[in-house]
This record gives C-alpha cells, structure tokens and sequence, in this order.
C-alpha cells in the first residue's frame, strides 16, 4: 500500500506561495497513481496561477487520455500543459512571462517513471539519498562542464537562473527517468525552497529518522524555515511499499 504526504509552505520572505503539489494514491486516468510539484515564476500572480493551472492541466490531460504506455501518456500532458500556458500567457498581460518547473512521477509495480523540467527534484532514499531528476539550470550546467563545485554552485547568485520551463518555449525539452524501486525506497519529490535550504544528507537523515511521511514532510518545513526559509516550499513524500 502506499503512503503518501504532501505540503507547501510560503516560507520566511516570500508574501506569495507559487509551489503547487499534488497527490493521487488512486487511479488518475491509466496511470495507477500520480505526484506531481510545480514551482512557477513571473510576475506577483502569475507564477501562482502558472503551477496550478498547470498541474490542473496535466492531470485533466492524463485523466482522459487513452494512451497506455506511461512515457507517452506523460510526454502528452507536458505538452498539453506547456501550449496551455504559452497560451495564456499570451492572451492575458498580467500572465506574460510566466512559467514553472515540472516534476510528474508515477509508480507502476516496482517501477518508478519521472519526468521533468526545470529545478525542481526527485530524490529517492534508502541507505543513501539519489537524486534522480537533473536540474535544468545554468549554474548546474556550470558544474556539468567542470566550471563550478557543488559547494559553490549552492551560493551562486544564478543558482536560479532555470534553462527549461514549462511555458519557455514553444518545444517543450522533457528529460525521463525509470528505475525498479527497492522495499525500502522512498520518494522525495521537492522544490528548490527545500534544496537551497537543507543539504542532501540532512534530507535524507530527517526522513529516515521520522516515525511516517507525515512528520517527515513537517520537519523537512521547519527545517528550511529555520535554515532562513528565502523561498516557497513544496513536498511529496511517497512510501511506495508502506
């Protein structure tokens, strides 16, 4: 059985929460589950809007889809999504401009399958933490090509600065990600007001040391928010085999 928790949290600074999740345990369309993260960007509304309407936009599309094979069914929502708030963001000026980042994972047996598009991740935990998704990122294609450390790439004043985004551009450019899950594996889907906020090991010891998804989620909150809580915060923690 799984279990799932989610949360968003505006944070310290932010007057504006622009994260969005959400979570399915249920059959969402032919997909036997669905988790999604959004994190939008734009003006003081429209990254707001951006990562809900698309995730209302990706779950509508996957809903009454035909399509079986799980990449394809997802691809197709990304780019529905994507036209839909290209679309908008067009047709509205206070809209213009805006986007979000994408994370969308479903588990069918024990496989995992991700897609992504943007900076926002999906760590698998065990033993370890793993993160599964790339960042599409300027600074993270700096520490691809050698020019930067991972250490220095956490304080780089374009650590923001994302290269993918739904609503970007007219291609949509979505990476995928499939692997066979362990008994113990969780899922950690999250947006960057966590990951700028509390390093990989303190994620993965604060999960592994909570009694269940729920106070996990929490204490992952309150540690962003203690650590300066500088941005929104969204997390889907799964349990796939609880």
């Amino acid at each position: 059985m799984i279990k799932t928790f989610s949360m968003t949290d505006v944070g310290q600074k932010r007057k504006v929460n622009q994260d969005f999740v959400f979570t399915s345990e249920n059959p969402v369309g032919n997909l036997p589950n669905l988790f999604i993260v959004a994190d939008g960007m734009g003006g003081h509304a429209a990254g707001d809007y951006a990562s809900r309407y698309t995730t209302e936009t990706v779950v509508a599309d996957i809903s009454d889809s035909h399509e079986t094979n799980p990449i394809r069914l997802i691809r197709h929502a990304y780019e529905t999504a994507n036209a839909a708030i290209m679309e908008e963001s067009r047709r509205v000026p206070e809209h213009e401009g805006m986007g979000t980042t994408l994370v969308v994972a479903t588990i069918i047996d024990d496989c995992l399958y991700v897609a992504n598009v943007g900076d926002s991740r999906l760590y698998v935990i065990d033993d370890g933490i793993i993160q599964i998704t790339r960042d599409h990122s300027l600074v993270e294609e700096m520490v691809r090509a050698g020019e930067l450390d991972e250490s220095a790439a956490r304080s780089h004043p374009m650590k923001n600065k994302i290269t993918r985004a739904i609503g970007g551009d007219h291609e949509i450019r979505v990476d995928f990600f499939d692997m066979k899950l362990n008994p113990e594996d969780r899922i950690l889907m999250c947006t960057d007001g966590l990951t700028n906020m509390v390093e990989d090991e303190d994620i993965m010891m604060t999960v592994k040391s909570s009694t269940d998804v729920v106070s996990a989620v929490q204490r992952l909150v309150e540690k962003a928010n203690a650590n300066g809580g500088f941005d929104n915060i969204g997390i889907v923690l799964v349990e796939p085999f609880a």
